[in-house]
């Protein structure tokens, strides 16, 4: 009785943390308008949530190597305190460099949190429970991102943007305080080499590639010298980091976990998830905001939909994931999220509210399935010894989608949304295209000082800009689809076999 009330306080202090790392994205996306109408720098906002991602990502197969090492309550709570930190410095931000560099410090921390929340709970429960538990993490997941958009637009509106970072502080509190008092880890964790050359190739690989995409083709052109050297060194580095992983004795991310198939198909469908999902959090609060001249409250709402879905999808997948064989509910998550986003890419400054709603809802059902799906059939058929560099790579490689499709698809977006601003004015267009300008497309009071005809052209470039980025996120997805049917016939293993594969 004692234990199953410790970790039924384990298991709440683990959603609070992942409340708190999910309801910081869904925030700031909500707020971006108005960050961006308070800030400027419209050129650089996709970095405040890119800059997130990078770090986060960077942090993830280390803390996973670090878990299975030293143990997870740790570097969970360490993870889970230097988020709250970088929270409370973003929440003191005056300009956008200031909010991107704190945003950092969020990143490194929020690392730590989902991997090792999920491999906690691989830990803390069997297989018959654990995908209810996983269902569970997915479904807090989802309704964080509901909660999220309201809170943040309420805050955003009442109060200041600041406040969307300070409410990260109390929910982390709590969670600190459950973990810390009441997980007693009982499993025996082997001490292993740390693979420190691993670790730097990668995170100057993926550094550098993120860099040369955010720069190239706007302030520098895609064949000057920084952007070259930028690219040569992304590709040097990734390629040293693949010999140093095949050598090394305890690598950071082990290649030979890759032969498994459902293992290799799951990290390639969440790499693909991530960097399409991502987008439709960013660009759909910009859509409601410039082009229906929504206030970030309008902003936060019409999120929901999707959220909904994505709690439900989450929910069904860790119900039925004992029972049902990854690959059957995979192809109905990949097809649902494919009609999704085919039907948003379809979206005008005509598209009525309902409509828009019920495309979203497809969408976040489709992704609903991979959050609680994919990791638990990454550790599948694993040893405990191995769950936490699964987990993580898993959980790094969603995001390492997530960076790369923020930085492909946000420079994609922000080309031709100039492009779009140059036919519409012609030579007068850099005018519309500048900071000042383009900021008040965001704000009730800009729009009124802007002339209807012009106005009507500038939002019609905002929108096109956006439904053109959903129209080539068509591809991945399509792709995706394809790679689903590779999966093979696995289904979440009982308690019986789990335990014979670890002895």
């Amino acid at each position: 009785m004692k234990k199953n009330r410790a970790a039924s306080f384990v298991t709440i202090g683990l959603l609070l943390g992942i409340f708190a790392s999910a309801i910081d994205n869904t925030i700031v996306a909500t707020a971006m308008g108005t960050i961006v109408g308070d800030l400027g720098n419209y050129d650089q906002f996709i970095w405040v949530t890119a800059a997130y991602m990078v770090a986060m990502m960077a942090g993830m197969p280390i803390y996973g190597k670090l878990s299975d090492m030293y143990g997870r309550k740790r570097f969970f709570l360490f993870g889970l305190t230097v988020f709250i930190i970088g929270s409370a410095l973003c929440g003191l931000s005056q300009t956008m460099g200031q909010l991107i560099a704190f945003r950092v410090i969020q990143g490194i921390g929020g690392g730590a949190l989902m991997p090792i929340a999920f491999t906690i709970i691989f830990d803390l429960f069997p297989v018959e429970k654990r995908g209810k538990m996983t269902g569970m993490l997915g479904a807090v997941f989802g309704l964080s991102s509901v909660v999220g958009p309201l809170l943040g637009a309420f805050l955003t509106d009442s109060l200041s943007w600041h406040w969307i970072f300070y409410v990260n502080l109390p929910i982390g509190a709590l969670s600190i305080f459950f973990i810390a008092k009441y997980y007693k880890e009982t499993l025996e964790h082997q001490k292993q080499k740390i693979d420190w050359a691993g670790a730097f190739t990668l995170v100057l690989a993926i550094v550098c590639l993120m860099f040369a995409l955010e720069l190239g083709g706007g302030k520098y052109a895609w064949d000057s010298a920084l952007i070259i050297s930028l690219l040569v060194i992304a590709a040097v580095s990734f390629i040293i980091f693949i010999f140093v992983e095949i050598k090394a004795e305890e690598p950071i991310i082990p290649f030979w976990m890759f032969k498994k198939r459902l293992f290799a198909t799951s990290q390639a469908l969440a790499f693909i998830y991530g960097g399409t999902f991502i987008i439709l959090s960013v660009f759909i609060p910009i859509f409601v905001q410039a082009v229906y001249g929504g206030s970030a409250t309008n902003a936060g709402v019409v999120l929901m939909p999707m959220v909904i879905g994505t709690v439900i999808g989450s929910m069904i997948s860790g119900i039925t994931q004992t029972k049902i064989r990854f690959r059957s509910l995979m192809i109905l998550s990949v097809f649902s999220f494919l009609a999704g986003m085919i039907l948003l890419s379809t979206m005008t400054p005509e598209t009525s509210r309902i409509i828009l709603t019920l495309y979203m809802f497809i969408a976040g059902f489709g992704v609903g399935f991979s959050f609680s799906l994919l990791p638990t059939a990454s550790i599948n058929k694993l040893s405990p010894r191995f769950r936490g560099t699964a987990n993580s790579t898993n959980s790094f490689l969603r995001s390492f989608g997530m960076t790369v499709g923020l930085t492909i698809f946000g420079t994609l977006q922000t080309h031709t949304f100039t492009r779009r601003l140059t036919e519409a004015f012609g030579g007068a267009s850099s005018g519309f295209a500048g900071d000042m300008d383009t900021r008040e497309i965001f704000t009730p009071q800009g729009r009124a000082q802007i002339p209807p005809e012009v106005l009507s052209k500038i939002t019609q470039a905002m929108s096109d800009s956006i439904t053109h980025v959903f129209q080539i996120a068509i591809i991945p997805i399509a792709i995706a689809v394809v790679i689903v049917f590779f999966m093979g016939s696995e289904r979440a293993q009982s308690s019986e076999a789990e335990l014979k594969e670890s002895v």
